[in-house]
């Protein structure tokens, strides 16, 4: 058991920071849905993604590059640019399917949001391990 835990540290620590990450996601969303936005305009739904998605990736790049990917040397504006941009792909690809999902086809935005931080938690850690954060 220790072996296998030890083979997949990064990846344990990864989805420990993700689950925190979208901890943090969900929880900006939903308190800005319930007291400010209306999700059922299409405006406010991606704003309010927007805001959630700010505050988590300032929070996923400082915990990943600490206590997944252990970056000993200071941060560097090169690799807070590239996780940013590559973040931003991520982005894209939740307002894309946000938009699918909710506003088109009138599925319930808490349920479709869940859904897609489960692929957001995988392409993002694609992302961090061949290109931010690669050795």
């Amino acid at each position: 058991m220790r072996d296998l835990i030890k083979k997949y540290e990064e990846i344990i620590r990864y989805l420990i920071i993700g689950v925190l990450t979208t901890v943090v996601s969900l929880l900006v969303y939903y308190i800005f849905i319930y007291t400010i936005f209306d999700p059922n305009k299409a405006i406010e739904l991606q704003i309010t993604n927007i805001i959630s998605w700010i505050v988590a990736v300032t929070f996923a790049y400082f915990a990943n590059r600490k206590y997944v990917f252990m970056k000993e040397k200071k941060a560097n504006i090169n690799e807070a640019c590239s996780f940013y941009l590559s973040r931003v792909s991520t982005l894209l690809i939740d307002m894309l399917l946000m938009y699918l999902f909710v506003t088109l086809l009138h599925y319930n935005d808490k349920i479709i949001k869940l859904f897609v931080q489960v692929i957001i938690i995988v392409l993002n850690y694609i992302f961090s391990k061949f290109i931010v954060f690669k050795k």
